[in-house]
């Protein structure tokens, strides 16, 4: 057959964000078998409710071929009221299982949605922090939406649907092989073009409908990067770019979506040609064989409704495995997290003390560019430094690599001796915990957003925690206090008040070293000065790394590092490097002119960038 082409189609060009792996077809089988038989009772149940639903709608054309052959007999009497009753109770018990099929079919189809979904939350918590990270916002919100919605009918429908019409389709040959094995082997004359069809169709479908999938998620990676970035669009003036780049990831995924329609619209045909080739070769073949006395009438009668029932399951397998296919797309992509190996570490790997150590760090997110270059720092337990230097110099790259939630690609990054890298992603967190600007407000109560820090801490430490955040106040003024329905379609928060819960969980989960990555960037000045002091007195005594932003922030710190370049330029205490002449004296100086001639205060502290000193 020969139509529409395939259009082409790189997913990688131009993208910035690591996508997440799509299973193989062996792990999507695998997994599928493993869910099959997780519910192996329902399944089982289902297949016999309908097989019984099956057997008593062929009732129906066994009565009324036994009276054509009464009547071909030259029988004066039918009995018909015993043939009406015995057709009134199969339809009596072909309606009661038919019911029975549908609600065992969604009720199967619901538990396997309901495994799926946790499987796939339960794994991709499990992934490693910098995977994550790298997988790109269109990638993830993709499957998670998208995929999911499409599985959400495949799963509800098309598995329990598949099982009903195989059961249906065989039951049907296998009962017209009973009565007139000629009429089976008749019907089988459309078998040929029928596996020609679906072989060329299903060749093809698989990969144009992944590619499709493919397609929607560069669109939606596309969409969603351009709106979080808006500001830096407009003033870069990359407008343009971006519409330009959105367009050709629209035009791009509607070639699939219209490739894919053509595939559709070469199987339907097929589809409708095999029925009517069905009907008309039992019908034809039918009576030659009755004329040649290989069969009655009756048996006749009987093969043609037979043949005539098949429509509906062979209709029914081709349907919802053609929908299948789109969702085996989406099961790859959500079963593709299988691919990726959790970071088990060695769990004989243990922090001897609480000294936190960068030993002449590389690290760069792409292949042959590093962001940081032979990086060294010893933080004492206790300290609190501050990393200061211009925007893009490697500040919260290094405070990442410092929290575990990257590896450097050379030298190392130890905790009590013993390597970030190398430990379990649980110890790591057990120790090291890191807060930045982004947040997030979890749909539920307020007290379950903080009982996700520490699930068994009572009433009392979380009015603690909120009140060392300075929430306490505004907590309390809330209609049902913790028990406030918060996030979405629930009390709408402050992007300040998001944060201060973010922070409170920090304090209930408690760890001896933090790093803060702007965590307290959504609040003015005045306000996050006042919450720093009050989150310091909670902090007292723990190790911090903060990647500063106000000269506040760094004012406080026992120990600045200057980074620049993704070097460590500078590194001492607020007097020493603003006794020396670098780059903080230089930022203090302009901050204070700043102030003298606005009369305003809380300015940044990133300072120009300037040649590298080299690293004390």
């Amino acid at each position: 057959m020969i139509g529409l082409a395939a259009p082409e189609y790189d997913p990688a060009a131009p993208t910035t964000a690591t996508t997440l792996p799509v299973a193989a077809d062996a792990t999507v089988r695998a997994y599928v078998r493993a869910l099959l038989s997780r519910h192996r009772r329902a399944f089982a149940l289902l297949v016999g409710v309908n097989a019984i639903a099956v057997i008593a709608s062929m009732a129906g054309p066994y009565l009324l071929g036994s009276m054509v052959d009464e009547l071909a007999a030259g029988a004066r009497e039918l009995h018909l009221e015993r043939t009406v009753g015995l057709f009134a109770a199969a339809l009596l018990v072909q309606t009661v299982f038919v019911r029975m099929v549908r609600l065992r079919g969604a009720m199967l189809g619901e538990e396997m949605l309901a495994d799926l979904r946790e499987d796939f939350l339960v794994r991709a918590v499990g992934l490693p922090p910098g995977v994550l990270e790298r997988a790109g916002t269109g990638d993830l919100l993709s499957r998670i939406t998208t995929d999911v919605d499409r599985l959400s009918n495949a799963m509800r429908e098309a598995v329990p649907q598949l099982a009903i019409g195989f059961v249906w389709a065989g039951l049907l040959l296998g009962g017209l092989a009973v009565t007139a094995p000629p009429l089976a082997l008749a019907a089988l004359l459309a078998a040929p073009l029928l596996i020609v069809g679906c072989r060329w169709y299903f060749r093809r479908a698989p990969s144009a409908y992944r590619s499709e999938s493919a397609g929607y998620a560069a669109v939606a990676g596309a969409l969603a990067e351009t709106v979080d970035a808006g500001r830096t669009v407009e003033a870069h003036r990359l407008g343009a770019r971006r519409i330009a780049l959105s367009d050709r990831r629209i035009s791009e995924w509607v070639a699939w979506e219209r490739y894919t329609l053509f595939l559709r619209s070469v199987l339907f045909p097929v589809v409708n040609i095999t029925h009517t080739t069905v009907l008309c070769s039992v019908l034809l073949l039918g009576g030659v064989f009755v004329l040649q006395g290989w069969i009655d009438v009756g048996q006749l009668t009987t093969g043609a409704l037979l043949a005539q029932m098949l429509v509906d399951p062979i209709g029914i397998v081709l349907r919802w495995y053609d929908e299948l296919q789109v969702a085996q797309v989406s099961l790859a992509r959500l079963v593709g997290v299988r691919d990726i190996e959790p970071d088990a570490g060695d769990t004989e790997v243990r922090p001897e003390g609480r000294a936190v150590r960068a030993d002449e760090v590389r690290f760069g997110y792409r292949e042959g560019v590093d962001v940081l270059h032979e990086v060294s720092l010893k933080v004492a337990p206790g300290t609190r430094v501050a990393l200061v230097g211009p925007s893009g110099a490697g500040k919260s790259t290094l405070g990442r690599l410092l929290a575990g939630i990257y590896a450097p690609r050379t030298g190392s990054v130890t905790l009590g001796a013993a390597e970030l890298a190398r430990m379990p992603a649980e110890r790591v967190r057990e120790h090291v915990a890191l807060v930045n600007q982004e947040h997030h407000v979890f749909v539920g109560s307020l007290r379950d957003n903080l009982l996700l820090a520490r699930t068994g801490a009572t009433d009392t430490e979380l009015w603690a925690a909120l009140s060392a955040v300075d929430a306490e106040v505004w907590a309390r003024g809330l209609d049902e206090g913790l028990d406030t329905e918060v996030g979405s379609g629930g009390r709408s928060l402050t992007p300040a008040q998001a944060q201060q819960i973010a922070l409170a969980r920090l304090v209930l989960a408690d760890p001896h070293t933090l790093v803060l990555d702007e965590a307290t960037s959504l609040l003015d000045p005045r306000a996050a000065r006042h919450l720093e002091r009050s989150l310091g007195r909670v902090l007292d005594g723990r190790t911090v790394v903060a990647i500063a932003h106000r000269l506040h922030t760094a004012h406080d710190a026992d120990l600045i590092a200057v980074v620049e370049s993704g070097r460590i330029s500078e590194l001492g205490s607020h007097t020493e490097l603003v006794a020396a002449d670098g780059a903080v004296r230089g930022a203090v100086e302009v901050v204070a002119r700043m102030t003298r001639g606005t009369g305003r205060a809380g300015a940044s502290c990133d300072a120009p960038a300037r040649p590298v000193r080299g690293q004390p």
